[in-house]
């Protein structure tokens, strides 16, 4: 996989996204999910993405917290690091709670290991989602800490951008990563919210920022009661709709192909013609 370049004539890689509909047990999670990175790697994909809450999904917001394993120690970073060195791929935990040392709530942590097994890169969710429909409320800022910093990694074949879930909604967030190819977007969309809202936003960021983008989604009724909206997608930077997952666990796979990423922003320069006007 080293081999792999970035690039106008690079060969096309191919990279997958896992749905999953988790439960409040850890190691019963990553039971369920080892088979579909399996599946996932068995069918070439060179990056396997994981939705949010892929490790736990509990019956209430609080288990994450007594779930929260210590950065670089633990179940599910344990799993991760294995399993992404076994299978010789790039393996994006979609979030991992992680322990904070100044309160009792947990970073949203995105952590994504190379092939060799060494975590690559980490990025704190930044935007909380908080929602009151009445009979539906959430409000993850009772028991998550913000992130503050933007986060890309550069892999052989593509410079990802990292985001979480709600982090879709703010626009700003992936212009402030620059010149990325590939956008990664983990997530546990409500089924209220997702129907309104999820495929119009992804597509959304792929044409704005000519970026491919992959969301792995949590899709499917819950142990807890929660139903998520999952569809799964993978996206081009043409905003066309390449693979997709409705409801249930499973895999989506698509070629991410540098040359037609190439071929779209040279036939339509919109990242050249940004202009940024100051308003007074």
């Amino acid at each position: 996989m080293e081999d792999l370049k970035r690039g106008e004539n690079a060969v096309p890689v191919r990279i997958a996204a896992v749905q999953t509909v988790s439960g409040p047990v850890v190691s019963g999670n990553l039971e369920q999910v080892d088979p579909l990175i399996r599946a996932a790697a068995t069918q070439g994909a060179r990056l396997v993405v994981l939705p949010e809450y892929f490790g736990i999904l509990g019956n209430r917001d609080t288990d994450k917290i007594q779930a929260a394993e210590r950065p670089g120690a633990g179940p599910i970073q344990e799993y991760l690091a294995t399993t992404a060195r076994a299978l010789g791929v790039w393996l994006v935990g979609g979030s991992v709670p992680l322990a904070t040392a100044t309160d009792d709530r947990v970073y949203n942590a995105c952590l994504v290991f190379g092939p060799d097994g060494v975590l690559a890169a980490r990025y704190d969710k930044i935007h909380l989602f908080g929602l009151d429909l009445g009979s539906e409320r959430f409000s993850e800022s009772r028991t998550i800490r913000p992130g503050h910093r933007v986060v890309t990694v550069d892999t052989p074949f593509a410079r990802i951008g990292l985001s979480i879930c709600y982090d879709l909604r703010f626009p700003e967030l992936y212009r402030a990563m620059g010149d990325v190819d590939l956008i990664l977007v983990p997530s546990a969309f409500t089924a209220t919210t997702g129907q309104a809202h999820w495929e119009p936003l992804l597509r959304a960021r792929a044409i704005e920022n000519q970026a491919y983008v992959l969301a792995a989604a949590q899709g499917g009724r819950h142990p807890n009661g929660r139903t998520t909206h999952g569809h799964s997608m993978i996206i081009d930077p043409w905003g066309r709709v390449l693979a997709v997952r409705e409801a249930g666990p499973g895999v989506v796979s698509a070629e991410f192909d540098s040359t037609e990423l190439a071929r779209v922003r040279r036939s339509l320069p919109a990242l050249e013609h940004r202009t940024l006007v100051r308003v007074t």
